[in-house]
C-alpha cells in the first residue's frame, strides 16, 4: 500500500467502504450533485436489529490499497456505485459493459454494486433490474436516497453472513492464513501443521472477525475478539498483525469513549443497539483488560451473559491505555518497511484522539514520528497533501507556529523546480493561510495598537514570498499591496540597505501599477485593506493655523450702529463635563473664512537613510466642501522635526474637521487619518468656517516707515508710514482702498487712536470726511476708492530753552517768532535736507529737538454673506510723525549801523 489516507480517524474502523465513480463521460457538476446526495446517507439503522451501519464514501480509491482488506477490513471496497449518462437504447449495451469492467477492478472484495443511469427512457428503462436504476434527468431523481438505503441493507446482509461464517469456524487446521501482500512469499515452504503456525492463523482470524464485528455494530464482540487476538499473536511474535489487533482494540475503545467522533465530522455517531454505559461511567481510571473465554460467544455473536454492559466496560481500554496501545502498535509497524502507510495513518489517528483529550505535547510526539516515516518516492502532489495534513493536525493540537511552518513548506512544494507548471495560485493561497501562525495580519491597524508580536525576520521572509508569488501570478496590484505592507509594518526592523532595496522594488512595481487606497478582494473572498504610509514621513504634530491678523474675522459689537449679542444660559452638569472637555480640546477658538486660503502646519520626520520625496501632499477634511492645494516636499535623510504647511480653501460654510492628510510616496497613494497615528500631538482638529467676507488692501501717499508700532491693545499693524512736519504744519494723507476679494465691500468704519500720551497736543491731530468715500460703496471686487486724512501737528515747544542756547553758541542773537511772522528771515533746514557740508559742530538738525507723534488708524469693514452673520475684518495703519519746532533767526552786526542800513 503506497497511498496513505490522511483523513483517517479511529471511528473509520467501523465503516464500510463504498466507492462512487462515473462511467463514461459525465460532467463534474452532475457527478458531484449526485455524489453529495449519496454521501448524505452515511448511517443507517437496520430494520430487523438494533444495530447501525456506517458507510464511508470515496470517489477515488487506489486498487492496491484494496489488497490490504484482510489486514484491516475498513480498507476493503465492499460497495461500488457508478453514475453514467445514456441517452439512446443503442448505447445501453456498451454502457452496461463498462459497468462490468469497473466492477472487475474491485471484484474480489465487492459485496454488492449499483449503476445509476441518467437520460435513458423507453423500454430499456422500464425493465426492472436489481443493480440498475434509471432516471430521466439529474433533476428528476428523487428516489436516489431510497435506492442507497436499499443498497446499504444488502451490504449488511452480506457482512453479517461473512461475520457468522468466520466466527463459527473454530477448527485450527482449517483456518486459512490471512496475509498482507508483501508476506505471501515469506510463508512459502512453512510447516502448516506446527502449533506456531496454527496460533498465527487463529490470531489473525480472531483479529479479522473483530473487524467484522466492529463493522456490523457489535462493539462488545469486537472487543472480545481483539483481546483474544492480541494474546494469540503476542505468543507467536506476529508483530505486524499484533499491531493491527492493538489498533483495532484502540479504535473500538475510542468509539466507546467518544461517540461524537475524533475526525471533527458534523453530527455525532450513535451506536444504536450497542450503546455502552453512560458517559459518567466511561472514563473510569484503571480499567483493565479482562479476557473473555471464546466459548462465551454464541454463533450469532451475542453474549448470553446478562451482565453484558459490565463485560463491555472491562474489555474497553481507558483513555490513558488507548494512547499506550497506539504507541505499542506503531512500534510494531515500524519494524516493517512496507507498513509505512499503516504506521503513518496510525499516528494520525492517535493525534486526533489526543487532540480530544487535550494532550498536545504527546500529540506532537506522534506527529514528529509521522514526519520521519519514510514512504516510497512521493509525487509532488502527494508531498503537498502530506504537508498540508500535518499543518492541519498541528493546528488541531494548538501548535500554530508549527502548523504555519508545514503549510509554508506545502506552499513551496507547489512551485518546486520539478513541477512543469508551478501552481503559483495554490502557493499564494497556502502562504496566506500561514499568516495567523506567525502572528501576522494583513490589516495595518493591528500593528499600530501596541508592541510588535511574532518574529519579525520570519514575517518579513513570508511577506517577501507573498510579493514574489503574487508577481508570478500576474497580479502587480497584489505585489504593490504586500510590499507596501512590508515597508509600513516592518520599517523598524529593516536595515538601511533593506530599506533601499524594498523602496527600489516598490518604485519598480508602482511604475506599472500605482498603489491605491482601494481594498483588494481575492477570489476566495478575502479582502486586503489599504496600507497608508503613516511612517513615510512620520507626523508628530498637527496644528491648525489662524488667518493673518488683517484677514482674521471678528464678531461685530458696535459697528455702524449695529449691536450683535449672543447670550445663552449656563447649565452645569458634572456628568457630561468630561465629554464637553474633550469637545473643547478638539474645537478651536478661531474661525476660517469661506473662500480664503487656510493653513495647517505639520511637524514631520523622515526615518529613511536617504532623501524622501513626498508628492501631492494635501489635507483630508470633512464637514464642508474643501479644495485642498497639494504640495511637494523633499525631506533630508533621517531629518529632525521639519515643519510643513498644507493649505486649502473651504468652499462652503459650516464646521470643518481635519481628519488627516494624503500623500504619494514611492508611487503609492496614501490617506493617513489622524486617529490612526500613534503618539501624535494636536491642539484640535475642528474649526468653524464662516461666510465669505471682502478683502481690503490699503496703499498710501506716504513712504513706508522702518519703525513698527506696537499698540498696547495687542492689535497687529499691517502697514506703517512716516512723515516729518513743522510744528503747526498740515499735510494731506491720501489712502487708496482696493477690494481684492470676491465679495463687495459694503460697510467701512475708520477710527484713530493716538499712542503718544506725554505731549500736549493742540487741535485735531487727524481729521477726515468719510462721506465722499462711502458714496462709492458698495465697492465691487477689483474696484478702488480714495480716502483723504488731514494730519496737523501742533505741540508745545515753549519749555525747550536749550534750543535757543544752542543756537547762540556762535555769538548770534536769536529771537523766536511764529512761523507765520513776516519777520521770519532764515528757516532751519529739515533733517533730511541738511547739507552734507554742514559743520559738525552745528546743532541745527539735532534729533533731540524733535518730538514724535504715533497713531493707529483702524479700518473696520464688512460685506457679502459674512456681514449678514455679524462678522467684519479689521485693518490697521500705523502713522509715525516727527514734529520740528518752527523758528526764524536775526543776526545783529557789531558794527555801528548807519541810518539807512538795517541788519537783517
Amino acid at each position: 500500500m503506497s497511498v496513505p489516507d490522511y483523513m483517517q480517524c479511529a471511528e473509520d474502523h467501523q465503516t464500510l467502504l463504498v466507492v462512487v465513480q462515473p462511467v463514461g463521460v459525465v460532467s463534474e457538476e452532475n457527478f458531484f450533485s449526485i455524489y453529495r446526495r449519496i454521501c448524505a446517507v452515511s448511517q443507517l439503522s437496520m430494520r430487523d436489529s438494533q444495530r447501525a451501519l456506517f458507510i464511508r464514501y470515496r470517489h477515488h480509491y487506489p486498487p492496491e490499497n484494496n489488497e490490504w482488506g484482510d489486514f484491516q477490513t475498513h480498507r476493503k471496497v465492499v460497495g461500488l456505485i457508478t453514475i453514467t449518462d445514456c441517452f439512446s437504447a443503442k448505447d445501453w449495451p456498451q454502457t452496461f459493459e463498462k459497468f462490468h469492467v469497473q466492477k472487475e477492478i474491485y471484484g474480489s472484495t465487492l459485496y454488492d454494486s449499483r449503476l445509476f443511469v441518467f437520460g435513458l427512457q423507453g423500454d430499456v428503462a422500464e425493465q426492472q433490474r436489481p443493480d440498475v436504476a434509471f432516471y430521466p434527468s439529474y433533476e428528476d431523481c428523487s428516489s436516489v436516497e431510497k435506492r442507497i438505503e436499499d443498497f446499504i441493507e444488502s451490504l449488511f446482509i452480506v457482512l453479517e453472513s461473512k461475520r457468522l461464517d468466520r466466527a463459527t469456524d473454530k477448527s485450527g487446521d482449517k483456518i486459512p492464513l490471512l496475509c498482507v501482500p508483501f508476506e505471501k512469499k515469506d510463508f512459502v515452504g512453512l510447516d502448516t501443521d506446527s502449533r506456531h503456525y496454527k496460533k498465527r492463523c487463529q490470531g489473525r482470524m480472531r483479529k479479522h472477525v473483530g473487524d467484522l464485528c466492529l463493522q456490523a455494530g457489535m462493539l462488545q464482540d469486537a472487543l472480545v475478539h481483539y483481546h483474544m487476538s492480541v494474546e494469540l499473536l503476542r505468543s507467536v511474535n506476529d508483530f505486524l498483525w499484533l499491531g493491527a489487533a492493538l489498533e483495532g482494540l484502540c479504535s473500538a475503545s475510542v468509539i466507546y469513549h467518544y461517540p461524537g467522533g475524533t475526525g471533527g465530522k458534523a453530527g455525532a455517531r450513535r451506536l444504536q443497539g450497542s450503546s455502552l454505559p453512560e458517559a459518567a461511567n466511561r472514563h473510569r481510571p484503571g480499567a483493565q483488560e479482562v479476557l473473555i473465554d471464546p466459548g462465551a460467544l454464541t454463533t450469532n455473536g451475542i453474549n448470553p451473559d446478562t451482565s453484558a454492559e459490565i463485560g463491555r466496560a472491562k474489555n474497553c481500554l481507558s483513555p490513558e491505555d488507548i494512547i499506550d496501545k497506539y504507541k505499542e502498535a506503531i512500534s510494531y509497524y515500524s519494524k516493517y518497511k512496507n507498513a509505512g502507510v499503516i504506521e503513518l495513518e496510525a499516528c494520525v489517528k492517535a493525534v486526533r484522539v489526543l487532540a480530544i483529550q487535550k494532550r498536545s505535547m504527546e500529540a506532537s510526539e506522534f506527529l514528529q514520528n509521522a514526519v520521519y516515516i519514510n514512504l516510497r518516492q512521493l509525487s509532488e502532489e502527494e508531498k503537498i497533501q502530506r504537508y498540508s495534513i500535518l499543518s492541519e493536525l498541528y493546528e488541531l493540537i494548538g501548535f500554530h507556529r508549527k502548523s504555519a511552518f508545514f503549510k509554508r513548506v506545502a506552499a513551496m512544494q507547489c512551485v518546486a523546480p520539478s513541477i512543469a507548471e508551478p501552481g503559483w495560485r495554490a502557493c499564494y493561497k497556502l502562504l496566506l493561510e500561514t499568516l495567523p501562525g506567525y502572528s501576522l495580519s494583513l490589516d495595518p491597524k493591528d500593528f499600530s495598537k501596541g508592541t510588535h508580536r511574532g518574529w519579525a525576520a520570519v514575517q518579513m521572509r513570508l511577506l517577501h514570498e507573498l510579493v514574489y508569488a503574487s508577481r508570478r501570478m500576474g497580479n502587480p496590484a497584489l505585489s504593490v499591496r504586500h510590499l507596501s505592507f512590508l515597508l509600513q509594518t516592518m520599517l523598524d526592523f529593516l536595515s538601511d540597505q533593506e530599506k533601499k532595496d524594498v523602496t527600489q522594488s516598490l518604485e519598480s512595481y508602482t511604475s506599472k501599477c500605482p498603489g491605491t487606497m482601494e481594498p483588494i478582494t481575492l477570489p476566495d473572498g478575502l479582502m486586503l485593506p489599504p496600507v497608508p504610509f503613516t511612517k513615510l514621513p512620520i507626523v508628530r504634530r498637527v496644528k491648525l493655523l489662524s488667518l493673518p491678523a488683517s484677514l482674521r474675522p471678528q464678531k461685530m459689537k458696535s459697528l455702524l450702529g449695529q449691536s450683535v449679542s449672543t447670550k445663552s444660559p449656563f447649565i452645569y452638569s458634572p456628568i457630561i463635563a468630561h465629554n464637553r472637555g474633550e469637545e473643547r480640546s478638539k474645537k478651536i477658538d478661531f474661525q476660517w473664512v469661506q473662500g480664503d486660503v487656510c493653513e495647517v502646519q505639520l511637524m514631520v520626520y523622515n526615518p529613511m537613510p536617504f532623501e524622501l520625496r513626498v508628492e501631492n501632499m494635501g489635507l483630508l477634511t470633512s464637514g464642508v466642501e474643501f479644495e485642498s492645494l497639494p504640495a511637494a516636499l523633499s525631506l533630508p535623510a533621517e531629518s529632525g522635526l521639519y515643519p510643513v504647511t498644507l493649505v486649502g480653501v473651504p468652499q462652503t460654510t459650516g464646521t470643518i474637521t481635519v481628519n488627516g492628510y494624503r500623500t504619494t510616496v514611492f508611487g503609492v497613494f496614501s490617506d493617513c487619518l489622524l486617529d490612526n497615528l500613534p503618539g501624535i500631538k494636536t491642539s484640535g482638529s475642528t474649526v468653524e468656517v464662516i461666510p465669505a467676507l471682502p478683502r481690503l488692501q490699503i496703499s498710501t501717499s506716504l513712504p513706508r516707515s522702518a519703525h513698527s508700532l506696537q499698540p498696547s491693545s495687542g492689535d497687529e499693524v499691517s502697514t506703517n508710514v512716516s512723515v516729518q512736519l513743522y510744528n503747526g504744519e498740515t499735510q494731506q494723507l491720501v489712502i487708496t482702498l482696493e477690494n481684492i476679494g470676491m465679495e463687495p465691500l459694503e460697510k467701512l468704519e475708520v477710527t484713530s487712536k493716538i499712542l503718544t500720551t506725554k505731549e500736549k497736543l493742540y487741535g485735531d491731530f487727524l481729521s477726515w470726511k468719510l462721506e465722499e468715500t462711502l458714496a462709492q460703496f458698495p465697492l465691487q471686487p477689483g474696484k478702488v476708492a480714495t480716502f483723504t486724512i488731514s494730519i496737523k501737528a501742533k505741540l508745545d515747544f515753549s519749555c525747550q530753552e536749550n534750543l535757543l542756547q544752542d543756537l547762540s553758541d556762535d555769538g548770534s542773537s536769536v529771537s523766536g517768532f511764529p512761523l507765520s511772522s513776516p519777520f521770519r528771515q532764515v528757516v532751519r533746514p529739515r533733517m533730511e535736507n541738511r547739507p552734507s557740508n554742514a559743520p559738525e559742530g552745528s546743532k541745527a538738525g539735532d534729533p533731540s529737538h524733535l518730538k514724535t507723534l504715533e497713531a493707529v488708524l483702524n479700518f473696520k469693514y464688512s460685506g457679502g454673506p459674512g456681514h449678514a452673520e455679524g462678522y467684519y475684518r479689521s485693518l490697521s495703519l500705523g502713522l509715525h510723525v516727527e514734529v520740528e519746532p518752527s523758528v526764524f533767526f536775526t543776526r545783529v552786526s557789531t558794527l555801528p549801523a548807519t541810518r539807512n542800513q538795517d541788519a537783517v
